[in-house]
């Protein structure tokens, strides 16, 4: 199983009025790393919507903080995906810093929306087929 990882730098602008990076900063890493993982498969957003007619869509995401990211923390994320099927998916990401200390966890689940009926749509198997080293878990239809 693969695993997309990257670092991720700690601005002064993510730092929020308690002096930890804010929550909403790990939503938009989360983006990033979403966005790895679909370019990292063959697979970016442009190409989905290009070649499939489809629109890689959230509907939840879910963060456990563990532990606290500061001003001059270095972070570690990692993403892959739990669950693989016909028109969703989820993705997991953990959150580590310089230490390898888990600091959070967090989960997105997404559809396949068609871009003109704006409905679940199913991933073409080619497409399937290119998302499967990233499963760890279960990869029905």
């Amino acid at each position: 199983m693969k695993k997309v990882k990257f670092d991720q730098e700690i601005y002064t602008f993510h730092i929020d009025f308690a002096g930890h990076v804010s929550n909403i900063v790990y939503v938009q890493w989360m983006e990033i790393g979403r966005l790895k993982l679909l370019a990292e498969a063959g697979l970016p957003v442009e190409k989905i919507i290009r070649d499939f007619g489809l629109l890689p869509t959230l509907i939840e995401t879910k963060i456990r903080y563990k532990q606290q990211l500061f001003l001059g923390d270095q972070v570690q994320i990692e993403v892959w995906l739990s669950r693989l099927k016909n028109v969703s998916a989820i993705m997991e990401f953990s959150f580590c810093n310089q230490r390898r200390e888990l600091v959070a966890q967090g989960s997105q689940t997404g559809l396949f929306i068609d871009a003109g009926t704006h409905r679940p749509a199913p991933l073409p198997k080619s497409a399937h087929q290119m998302f499967l080293p990233f499963v760890q878990g279960d990869e029905g239809s």
